[in-house]
């Protein structure tokens, strides 16, 4: 398994937490951006920097990623495409998206945009909190246990 991060949009405690799974387990991970990314000098911990651009990140983080990969996003349609790949997708906040909750993120993420191109200010997501880091730490060890522990059977 292939851990690979939007990271123009991760916030910083959530990579912290990432770098600590990465180092005590050896997988591989990579942060993808269009902006340089600061990383520990870790040989499986790597950063990809791609050109600006709309979606520029997420094309490459799809083009790159494989069935069985860890794609870390907010992003939903960018979470949508690596799930139809065979990837596992986690939000900074712990929620996995999977085949059966994507399509109604996906609705609800245009609904959104839709009121807010109409004027509607929806407001933004509430701050990262402890409980949410909390949050995304379990479910990242849940699954890399779930894997590593198929890897060895």
């Amino acid at each position: 398994m292939h851990i690979w991060v939007d990271a123009d949009a991760c916030p910083g405690p959530i990579r912290e937490i990432l770098f600590r799974a990465a180092r005590r387990t050896g997988l591989p991970l990579t942060l993808v951006a269009n902006k340089p990314i600061n990383i520990p000098r870790v040989p499986n911990i790597k950063a990809v920097q791609v050109a600006p651009g709309f979606d520029v990140a997420d094309n490459e983080i799809v083009r790159r990623s494989g069935a069985g990969d860890l794609v870390i996003t907010a992003d939903i349609p960018l979470a949508a495409e690596v799930i139809d790949k065979g990837c596992r997708a986690l939000n900074p906040r712990g929620e996995l998206y999977t085949k059966e909750t994507i399509g109604a993120r996906l609705n609800m993420r245009d609904l959104m945009d839709t009121l807010r191109a109409s004027g509607v200010n929806t407001g933004g997501p509430p701050a990262l909190g402890q409980g949410d880091r909390q949050a995304f730490a379990n479910q990242l060890d849940k699954l890399i246990t779930a894997r590593l522990k198929q890897d060895h059977e």
